[in-house]
């Protein structure tokens, strides 16, 4: 076969004459009628809003229905997409590629309603394509600034009664939580985007992942490798199929009450998931006409409802970054360190989904198991739940389970999936008791010890059984391995290196947090250590985060960071880490034991210099190092990495009176 040569493009001709020239028009007619205008409009209303009415029919809606309530229908929607769905110019990810058929079906409730329909884009990007790359200094920094931006938008169409965000993955969600949380004097209703069903035949969008490191480390061929590569997205639209960062978020929103019921993970695309968008417009009309707003949701009984049902359902750990921002634009206390380790050591997991097991039923199970509710009824019924929180359908969270419980909707789902799967319900959402019977253990431990004295997290759930020994504890002691990259961490995983990673290393990431590159994301090195057959063996500690979908003895978020001094940046390799995590006390530490060249661990840890190759990534953009240096002072990653801007304004202030003292002693010396 003969090998097909590269097309130059032509040049256009920029110069060419315009054919023909009497197509084109100077000056048009203009919308049909006029305005329902009134004299007490044209005298009290400001120029702006009488001006608004004039680009609403000019973009085509009937000047007399123009005077109906506004509202904005806000949405992470990416590409475009052909009438018959093809790609006309590809999205980021599935998760934003359909969600304009959810704009479209709100908008039609809308109107049906007699309002006014306005749509609005902020997108957003998609933490597994920029795994591994320097996209993902970009990653956690970009919620901040989405949901600053979102903000402006809902602020700059004046007459707007609500909003109806529409959001499904891991920036993008918690973004437009925050937009909504931060603009809660309004009719606020959140529609999650749904999730992507998994293939019929072939691997998860979690496990697809790691090809690359299976077929390095000679444990994938060529051949499955690019199938399964193809096939993971079962269908083009919605977030990945696992307990993630995005399908988490959309569990934490329903329980916040920022959702319809029974709304999160719904399968994307199909008539269940347009509905939703319906329900949700009518909900946001329903709270304008009852003088009702998303701020007499979000109360602080209802983020002790979130940190519940997060352990209940084994939830990703970035949500920890996430719960406390969308407090925080809410105006309510945020959850501590110490509440998420007081709720863990309270409320079992009994939810059986990827990636945690013991079998690990996709998403789309979860919620014809029953999704939220049936996970708040479990939690409600342990006495678990506060039931007289407000949600935005204008229920209660009692109301909705006492009508849940009987509903046709819950029986319906519930057999669908018996049906279609062959799958109890009662196995995907056990009771507690059966959970623990089954074995599954709490979510999430926040171990501390001479390498994190500030803290640190770690997925305890999620740890390989097989190597967590009989009293539920897993011991780990092992050489460290230390990196300053990710980059040269996985190619010793993938064995690229003359000294590649062995069973019984501890792998130590430094200078990945904030400060450093904008606190990464490690999923293509945790992953790896999944589904490697040696990776159960290997133990993983940083200052960096993981992706939601993350697995294993993977210890991250540790503070403080390498880059400010942290004990973490000061190992060397070949030292002796010491890792302990009870996954039924959800106590744990991390310490360095013995190091390599002889000196106490004490002594070590306070005069050894840093690692001599720790530094800020030189790729860093400048728009991360001023996200990291602002969200440094509004609390940092256990605050939830936001802007505190009281503080912010208070620390630049005593900043400039600092440097104004000494200049002025400058000039005096002279």
């Amino acid at each position: 076969m003969t090998e097909k040569q590269p097309v130059t493009p032509l040049r256009p001709d920029y110069f060419a004459a315009l054919d023909p020239p009497e197509s084109f028009e100077t000056t048009a007619d203009g919308p049909a009628g006029s305005l329902p205008l009134s004299d007490e409009i044209l005298r009290q209303w400001s120029s702006g809003d009488i001006f608004g009415l004039t680009q609403s029919v000019g973009m085509g809606f009937d000047p007399r229905r123009v005077l109906g309530d506004q509202y904005l229908i806000l949405s992470t929607q990416g590409g475009v997409r052909n009438p018959d769905g093809t790609p006309a110019a590809l999205g980021y990810h599935t998760g934003h590629w359909e969600v304009g058929l959810l704009v479209r079906a709100a908008a039609e409730q809308i109107e049906t309603n007699g309002g006014v329909p306005f749509a609005a884009f902020v997108s957003d990007p998609c933490d597994g394509r920029t795994q591994g790359t320097n996209g993902m200094f970009d990653s956690l920094p970009y919620r901040n600034d989405a949901a600053i931006v979102m903000r402006r938008l809902i602020r700059s169409l004046p007459q707007r009664k609500g909003v109806i965000g529409v959001a499904t993955c891991d920036k993008g969600l918690p973004a437009m939580m925050m937009a909504l949380a931060g603009t809660g004097h309004l009719a606020n209703v959140l529609v999650p985007g749904g999730v992507t069903l998994p293939p019929t035949v072939g691997e998860d969008t979690g496990k697809v992942q790691t090809i690359g490191a299976r077929y390095s480390r000679g444990e994938l061929s060529l051949e499955d490798a690019s199938a399964a590569g193809c096939r993971a997205c079962g269908t083009p639209g919605g977030g990945c199929q696992f307990l993630g960062t995005a399908a988490t978020s959309q569990v934490i929103a329903e329980a916040l009450g920022m959702t319809v019921p029974h709304a999160a993970l719904a399968p994307s695309g199909q008539p269940i998931w347009t509905r939703l968008a319906r329900d949700s417009a009518a909900a946001a009309a329903a709270m304008h006409a009852n003088g009702m707003a998303m701020s007499d949701v979000l109360t602080e009984a209802a983020f002790e409802n979130v940190m519940r049902i997060h352990a209940a359902v084994g939830g990703s750990t970035n949500l920890l970054l996430h719960i406390p921002a969308i407090a925080a634009a809410a105006g309510v206390r945020r959850p501590t360190v110490d509440d998420f380790s007081r709720v863990n050591q309270r409320v079992p997991r009994f939810v059986d989904c990827l990636p945690n097991g013991p079998v690990g039923h996709p998403t789309v199970r979860l919620f014809l198991a029953g999704g939220v509710p049936e996970v708040a009824l479990h939690l409600h019924r342990a006495g678990l739940w506060n039931a007289d929180e407000k949600t935005v359908s204008g229920l209660t969270w009692g109301d909705i389970l006492d009508a849940w419980e009987r509903s046709p909707r819950r029986e319906v789902c519930r057999e669908r999936l018996q049906l279609a799967d062959g799958v109890d319900p009662d196995d995907v959402i056990m009771s507690p008791d059966k959970a623990k019977t089954a074995g599954l253990t709490s979510t999430v431990c926040f171990p501390k010890g001479n390498l994190c004295p500030q803290g640190s997290v770690i997925k305890a759930t999620s740890i390989d059984p097989s190597v967590v020994d009989n009293d539920g504890v897993y011991r780990k002691r092992g050489p460290a391995r230390v990196f300053t990259s990710e980059r040269r961490a996985i190619e010793a995983v993938k064995g690229q290196t003359d000294s590649p990673i062995q069973p019984g290393d501890v792998i130590v990431l430094i200078g990945r947090g904030p400060l450093g590159c904008g606190m990464e994301e490690t999923y293509q090195i945790t992953s790896a250590l999944k589904y490697l057959s040696f990776g159960k063996e290997v133990a993983l500690i940083t200052d960096a985060r993981f992706s939601g979908v993350s697995t294993g003895a993977c210890i991250g978020h540790v503070g403080p960071e390498a880059l400010a001094g942290g004990p973490i940046g000061r190992i060397r390799n070949g030292d002796i880490i010491e890792i302990e995590i009870d996954r039924h006390s959800l106590q744990g530490h991390v310490n360095i034991v013995e190091t390599v060249d002889g000196d106490t661990p004490a002594k070590a840890l306070a005069t050894r210099p840093m690692h001599p190759d720790l530094q800020v990534d030189p790729a860093i953009p400048d728009d991360t190092r001023l996200w990291a240096a602002l969200q440094q002072v509004g609390g940092g990653t256990w605050g939830g990495c936001v802007y505190d801007v009281d503080r912010i304004v208070a620390t630049l202030e005593a900043g400039q009176r600092a440097l104004a003292n000494i200049e002025n002693k400058g000039d005096n010396n002279e």
